[in-house]
């Protein structure tokens, strides 16, 4: 059996996380028993909502243990099986961890994020991390359970060029939508206007204030916004709320402007009455009935083209500690992830 480099979490951060609050050790991979596989991760998805689950404080999820391998999605390929429901060389994805191998007990596996084949024939299998994997299907739940769009309707997405943003604009477009996206830089404006056929997107960086944020917004979404998916919170809800019709929704799905521990407070929450705004926060791990309904279309959009998803890959699982924070930062393009091989 391999030796398997691991990262696990050392100790937890105080405020911003940071590379030493990880560490890299090598173990030896046991041996399979009955119903097991062993599976050798070629990607590793990094995702924001693993900051919050590094710290003790009350979550949607149990804080990650210290001393254990750091949790999250990953994709690989079977290359030992004592289990009749996979093969060597079937690509599988899962919650494998910041980890080389994985040896996974697949008779037992009846969790979200259990190991389950795909198929890489028209669908890399990276992107079963990204746009056909979590973060598409948060993307599918926010819009189609939640802000239930109609023709015509204007829906609007923070960190647009992100895996949970683009797919978002796939979507909205598909059911007749105006879309318009917020992104940090001219780049990522671009890419979501032009390769992902955004209506219009917003350089968030070029305004100091969510006033001149929200003042954007309104030239860019004349008829108000009757949608909104939110992954930022921050001065980009503060200037989004201005902008929402009566009766729209807001699809709460992350904060990633207080995973660093701060507080992010809203400033105008009674705009939440006087336009009677439904706000809802989700965790798409709690909604395992809609995958494969989501997953279906998620496919077909990245298979026909109309969904055409990027990625920032950061290579050798060494790697993973500063690709993470820089992921927080907002130095990625696209959905980020590590490869392994």
């Amino acid at each position: 059996m391999p030796i398997n480099q691991q990262i696990l979490l050392d100790n937890r951060p105080m405020g911003e996380a940071a590379a030493s609050n990880f560490m890299l050790v090598s173990s030896d991979t046991p041996e399979l028993k009955e119903g097991q596989v062993l599976v050798h991760h070629h990607f590793l998805s990094l995702d924001p909502y693993m900051r919050g689950r590094m710290s003790e404080s009350k979550s949607y999820a149990a804080p990650q243990p210290l001393g254990q391998v750091m949790q999250g999605g990953t994709a690989g390929e079977v290359i030992e099986s004592r289990s009749p429901k996979f093969e060597p060389g079937d690509k599988v994805v899962g919650m494998g961890g910041w980890q080389q191998y994985s040896v996974v007990d697949v008779d037992k596996a009846d969790q979200p994020g259990a190991l389950r084949k795909v198929d890489t024939t028209h669908v890399p299998l990276s992107h079963y991390l990204g746009a056909v994997g979590m973060p598409g299907v948060t993307a599918w739940y926010g819009l189609v359970k939640i802000i239930e769009p109609k023709v015509g309707q204007t829906i609007t997405v923070s960190a647009a060029s992100g895996a949970v943003g683009s797919a978002l604009g796939a979507l909205a477009k598909a059911r007749g939508c105006r879309v318009v996206g917020v992104a940090g830089g001219p780049d990522k404006c671009a890419y979501v206007v032009n390769e992902l056929g955004f209506d219009d997107c917003i350089d968030y960086r070029e305004h100091g204030n969510a006033l001149s944020l929200s003042s954007a917004l309104q030239d860019a979404c004349p008829d108000g916004v009757d949608g909104h998916f939110e992954n930022v919170g921050g001065m980009v809800l503060d200037a989004v709320l201005p902008r929402m019709n009566a009766f729209g929704s807001v699809a709460l799905c992350g904060m990633i402007a207080g995973y660093d521990g701060k507080p992010v407070p809203l400033t105008q929450p009674s705009l939440i009455l006087l336009s009677r705004l439904k706000i809802q926060g989700f965790i798409v791990s709690e909604h395992m009935e809609v995958w494969p309904e989501a997953l279906k279309e998620l496919g077909a959009l990245v298979g026909s083209g109309k969904l055409r998803p990027r990625e920032s890959v950061a290579h050798g699982l060494e790697n993973a500690p500063e690709a993470f924070l820089g992921l927080l930062k907002g130095r990625n393009f696209g959905k980020q992830l590590v490869k392994l091989i």
